[in-house]
């Protein structure tokens, strides 16, 4: 019997083809009773290529084909624990240092002082030995051979492949005189790229994308055949027929010999050091819930105790409490530090979560079932998501490391993988296509485009019309990006995933610097969770620096604002939501969310809970919006597909918007056990390829119908379910982004000014760029102040409640540090008098940043004119440096004593086309005014109306407007169509717009060229449920461009 001892999966990062599920079921499908997994210099699919081999019932041999100083490779495999802990010490020391991050390698006196539980086979035609063979060096061959028979003893082999690339027999023949001399077994491997031999050039293609080469180009590091294929016993015997039978043999005995060294059932969760004199960390736990209890409950009753015991004797069972205990300890250091946090994620179904201050949702209060969290039939791993003031998150994270030991501690690996546009970049560019149309290929196919559904493009996005002569001959581009959707292309980090074990971490995975020089495991978050690992989330999120900046700035003012203690029942705040006035709100500022509070009319935090909830592509995509929106009104009857679904959405008037909802329908309709509901829970959470939920789907169809369920009904249902591949909410999620949603709302309520100047400070946040939300805030009535050299200071500040001066924080290239010199040294000395007293006494500020301040309007009142400045600054920066300078006024230069003091230098302004340019590039908001302004004149006789007018225009009336384009975006969509919703912004406001297919394909196509920035629109006015106006799109143009006819 022949196993395959050498094998890559994509996690080799373009130089393996097959998914590693097609590789074990290969294995399985050939009765191999192992397989080993060693991709290049690191472990990452381990985890992944563990949980097939159990499920296909094979023996998974842990291993990686590791790359030495001098550039050979080595096959190494983990023989035992021991062994594996060893490959995690080599990868990890592999990666060291940035040269290790980029191109790890590993020091050979390292590999052999951590030999124990290892086997190495001696490489591919890369490996020393083979290139020394290869090269006629037999002499350096056989002592590098009897060097590592000496470190390894019966666990070294020589290693033969059978690829018939050239010189191939001869090294075989050598390498087994080799191994005869010195009596070194041989073993046979097939270095396996791919599962079957059509997928070559696929693999092909990766390597030239890898290698930076196009298929036209020779390289050596591209393959010559398609022989490295998963191929059976019987092609193994023929290929290796004219070397010893042990050579196959060799093979089993090998993968007998290792051990399964990874565990995918232990648990490896932190633990947590009791205080002093405390005796159980269940006694602790419990003992900090009900103080918890006591503090945010008037009154514990037995309902609520009840409430608790439960959720803790759950946690108990399942052996979650140090885990409990050490997130709790991480909030209660950001609450003692005054690191404003917030929990989200399905953590806020629970009741001790609330209690112990990890979250703000009261899930006892709101009927939470904390069994969507965690459950004893489930047994899943607890995910808990907390938010962290953006500046003040790496605080925690070094506590975490302080804590916890550096040992113990690890951020989680993300990975880039192929999706439309890199795909098109990447194998366009293999396959030699011209740069230029691969160019306006990528930026014209909308970014949610999976690699695997490119084909269909051409026909649904007009912006690609113009390349439709080429449509024949980007046929193979198409066929090789569908390949390698969802590939990994390298490794990335997670946002704020963060593992904690008791037990080091060498034991269980290897170690690599991310580019921040954080190190990172290979795993990625499902990778952790599979190994026994548990991956907390301490994100960043700018909406806590912008609450903080809040309260810091009512402080200021002198007057005291608890975010804590803000009423959740407050009349104005739902009143403002319902206005749809939202610009600045947490998740409900975008236009959808903004047209769906007028429909809704919100009164209480459920229909906020609803909100966040239904503006997501998995609830739009089941058009799921209206019929929750007409029942919830009383204006549909509510109605099941099937009795079973009532239980489940009779909360929601019938219309599926949680994924806990999801997973209960999976559940009741097609009787998925727990494994298979986890299973549809993971591929919702990732959208890799568009196929995985076709896969699942079928499964589901064919369950349903073994319950008796219709094929009709089972269809519908399930595409209920497949809208949330796209990405769906679970219900507590929601629940704790709809109480930062209203708080957020009750802010810009009562505190605009403050709100909206801390919003500023934190850019780039939210939706909206900073010409929005200044626009807002100047609608709502506050005074907008410029940067300026003698009153701003780095953040944007409020000298009043009404008023907000911008901040050097804006202002593009200017560096925190000179900001704070020029606060500091106007605070000691007074104010600057002139621009020749600012560059003197600010001598950290160079031309470029001084010519910033000049364009940016940040030095008005000490110039005459910004064009004059501008004229004048050369001279102001030599007057720094009097000793170097040839005239000590400009009299003394010849040219100017010609002409006159003064002559030279303009005496008019710039214009105000170039002001708002340099405004908007260097602030990203236009303080002289806005760019429709410019074009006002000529808008007003050609009747082109404002969008303040917009407001009392009735329905059904057909108008003409204009603005600047704001977020155009194409959602999926019910039908399957494209529809563009886009906001247009004039000096009066803004009006939300909305463009349907038939219009795009025609005209719409220029909003995501560059002529799209500043358009004229033809459309009619329409409001659904007395809500905002709408402009339904019937044509664009450009106002400006050679494309223009707007006049």
């Amino acid at each position: 019997m022949f196993v395959h001892l050498h094998a890559h999966s994509p996690f080799s990062f373009l130089d393996g083809v097959s998914e590693i599920e097609q590789m074990v079921a290969e294995a399985a499908l050939h009765g191999m009773p192992a397989l080993a997994l060693t991709d290049h210099n690191t472990i990452a699919g381990l985890p992944e290529f563990h949980r097939w081999a159990a499920i296909y019932g094979i023996k998974p041999i842990s291993g990686a084909e590791v790359t030495l100083t001098d550039g050979t490779h080595l096959t190494v495999l983990s023989r035992s624990k021991k062994g594996y802990e060893n490959l995690c010490r080599l990868l990890t020391h592999a990666h060291e240092g940035e040269r290790g991050r980029i191109h790890p390698k590993v020091d050979e006196a390292f590999l052999f002082a951590h030999s124990e539980g290892l086997i190495v086979l001696s490489g591919c035609r890369n490996g020393r030995i083979a290139k020394a063979v290869l090269q006629r060096q037999y002499t350096f061959a056989r002592e590098t051979a009897e060097m590592y028979r000496r470190v390894f003893g019966r666990d070294f082999y020589i290693e033969v492949q059978a690829d018939a690339f050239p010189e191939t027999r001869r090294l075989n023949q050598d390498l087994a005189a080799l191994g005869e001399r010195l009596q070194i077994p041989l073993v046979a491997t097939g270095n396996v790229h791919y599962v079957k031999a059509v997928q070559f050039p696929v693999h092909d293609v990766l390597r030239c994308i890898g290698l930076n080469c196009d298929i036209h180009s020779p390289h050596p590091g591209r393959p010559l055949n398609d022989g490295q294929w998963l191929f059976p016993h019987e092609e193994a015997k023929r290929r290796f027929a004219g070397l010893p039978p042990s050579t196959l043999s060799n093979t089993l005995e090998i993968a007998e010999r290792c051990e399964t060294a990874l565990s995918l059932t232990e648990s490896l969760f932190p633990a947590y050091t009791l205080p002093n004199g405390v005796q159980s960390a269940e006694g602790f736990l419990r003992e900090l819930v009900f103080q918890g209890a006591r503090e945010r409950y008037p009154k514990v009753d037995a309902r609520l105790r009840e409430r608790l015991e439960h959720e803790l004797s759950i946690i108990q069972q399942l052996g979650y409490t140090d885990y409990f205990l050490v997130v709790w300890d991480i909030v209660h250091y950001a609450r003692k530090h005054q690191i404003r946090c917030a929990g989200r994620g399905s953590a806020a179904d629970s009741a001790v979560a609330y209690c112990l201050y990890i979250t703000d949702v009261d899930a006892a209060g709101r009927g939470l079932l904390f069994e969507r969290f965690m459950s004893l039939e489930r047994a899943e791993k607890p995910d808990i998501d907390i938010d962290f003031d953006s500046r003040r998150r790496d605080e925690v994270m070094d506590y975490v490391y302080r804590k916890y030991g550096r040992h113990h501690v690890a951020r989680v690996a993300t990975y880039q993988t192929f999706r439309g546009r890199s795909a098109i970049r990447g194998v366009g560019g293999a396959l030699g296509l011209p740069e230029d149309l691969l160019d306006k290929l990528a930026k014209r196919v909308p970014w949610m485009a999976h690699a695997d559904q490119l084909t269909a493009l051409f026909d649904r996005v007009p912006e690609l019309q113009s390349l439709n002569q080429y449509r024949d001959e980007l046929t193979w581009l198409w066929k090789l990006s569908a390949q390698i959707a969802g590939f990994p292309r390298h490794f990335g980090m997670h946002v704020g995933g963060i593992i904690i074990s008791r037990r080091p971490l060498l034991e269980t995975t290897s170690l690599q610097p991310s580019a921040q020089g954080d190190w990172i495991t290979p795993f990625d978050k499902h990778g952790v969770e599979e190994v026994g690992l548990v991956k907390l989330d301490l994100l960043s999120l700018r909406t806590m620096s912008a609450i903080s900046d809040t309260i810091v700035l009512r402080e200021r003012q002198g007057h005291a604002l608890d975010y804590d203690r803000i009423p959740l029942d407050d009349a104005r705040t739902f009143e403002r939501l319902g206005s749809g006035e939202t610009i600045g709100v947490f998740q409900l500022e975008s236009p959808a969310q903004r047209a769906l509070q007028t429909r809704l009319k919100p009164d209480g935090l459920e229909d906020i809970v609803a909100s966040v909830a239904l503006i997501r592509p998995g609830p739009i995509q089941g058009n799921m919006v209206d019929p929750f929106l007409a029942r919830r009104r009383g204006r549909e009857q509510i109605s099941y597909l099937h009795p079973k679904l009532e239980p489940i959405l009779g909360k929601t008037y019938g219309v599926v918007l949680f994924q806990e909802q999801v997973i209960e329908i999976a559940t009741a309709i097609a009787n998925f056990t727990p494994g298979e509901a986890d299973r549809l829970r993971r591929v919702m959470s990732k959208a890799r390829s568009h196929s995985e939920m076709e896969q699942i789907g079928q499964h589901f169809l064919e369950k349903a119908k073994a319950q008796g369920i219709e094929a009709d009904v089972a269809q519908t249902i399930f595409s209920y379910i497949q809208s949330y591949a796209s990405y769906g909410f679970c219900e507590a999620h929601a629940a704790a982004f709809a109480t930062t949603a209203y708080k957020t709302a009750y802010l810009v309520e009562y505190y605009p000014a403050e709100f909206f100047a801390s919003i500023l400070n934190q850019y780039p946040m939210g939706y909206y760029p900073v010409h929005v939300v200044c626009a807002e805030a100047r609608r709502r009535g506050i005074r907008l102040l410029p940067v300026d050299v003698n009153y701003s200071e780095w953040g944007c500040t409020t000298p009043d409640e009404y008023t907000i001066r911008l901040g050097f924080c804006l202002l593009k290239g200017m560096r925190k540090t000179v900001a704070e010199e020029i606060h500091t040294t106007r605070d000691l000395g007074g104010p600057f008098t002139s621009m020749q007293s600012l560059l003197r006494r600010i001598r950290s500020m160079d031309r470029l940043m001084a010519e910033r301040c000049i364009r940016a309007g940040a030095v008005d009142l000490l110039i005459e004119t910004r064009r004059r400045a501008l004229w004048q600054l050369p001279d102001w920066i030599a007057d720094r440096h009097t000793e170097y300078r040839l005239f000590e006024n400009l009299e003394q230069v010849p040219e100017a004593r010609d002409i006159g003091q003064t002559s030279g230098l303009p005496d008019d302004e710039l214009p105000l086309a170039a002001k708002l340019a340099d405004e908007y590039n260097l602030l990203g908001v236009g303080l002289s005014g806005h760019w429709v302004s410019l074009f006002r004149e000529r808008l007003d006789t050609a009747r082109y109306m404002t969008t303040s007018q917009v407001e009392e225009i009735p329905d059904d009336t057909e108008i003409w407007t204009a603005g600047v384009v704001i977020r155009p975006h194409r959602p999926p969509t019910p039908s399957g169509k494209t529809v563009v919703f886009f906001t247009l912004e004039d000096e009066f406001g803004f009006v939300d717009a909305t463009m349907f297919q038939d219009v795009y394909q025609q005209s719409g196509a220029i909003l995501f060229t560059p002529y799209g920035r500043l358009i004229g629109v033809m459309g009619k006015i329409q409001r659904r449920d007395e809500g905002r106006p709408q402009l339904i799109v019937s044509r664009v143009w450009p106002l400006v461009g050679e494309r223009s006819d707007a006049f």
